[in-house]
């Protein structure tokens, strides 16, 4: 004997057939109107949760890159302190073997004027102080200029 058809009248119940669908399309819109919502709140939930590790992440990532910047710009100030400690202690001998050395001085000067074709060159007086040739830039000839 079978639930969908009839052996004395050899047709299908139609109704019982209706009947077991409609009994399966009410529970399945049932656990749809249930599960629907329910699977709203589970979804944002989920995609909060995906947001919030996101910007934790981006935190993370923002201190470790600022960290880097911090250990990077100490490293480069040691390196600029040790580079200016090595520049004074040059400077300081340099100075010290220059001091009392003023014949090597004047050697190394009139060295250097072989290299100096058409260029102005201002010797300073007793006090230390160049002779300016204030007139040369105003359009004035100077006292070479005039010979």
């Amino acid at each position: 004997m079978s639930r969908y058809w009839d052996e004395k009248e050899h047709e299908p119940k139609y109704w019982a057939v209706i009947r077991d669908v409609a009994i399966v399309a009410v529970v399945v819109i049932t656990a749809g109107m249930w599960g629907c919502p329910q699977y709203n709140v589970y979804s944002r939930r989920l995609s909060g949760e995906a947001e919030l590790a996101n910007a934790e992440y981006s935190r993370q990532v923002a201190v470790k890159e600022a960290l880097a910047k911090k250990d990077s710009a100490s490293l480069l100030a040691d390196a600029e302190v040790a580079r200016a400690v090595g520049v004074a202690k040059a400077n300081k001998i340099i100075g010290d073997s220059l001091k009392d050395n003023e014949a090597y001085l004047r050697y190394l000067f009139v060295q250097n004027l072989e290299n100096t074709k058409d260029q102005i060159i201002y010797v300073p007086t007793e006090a230390n102080l160049p002779i300016l040739e204030a007139a040369r830039g105003f359009g004035k000839p100077t006292i070479q200029e005039k010979k």
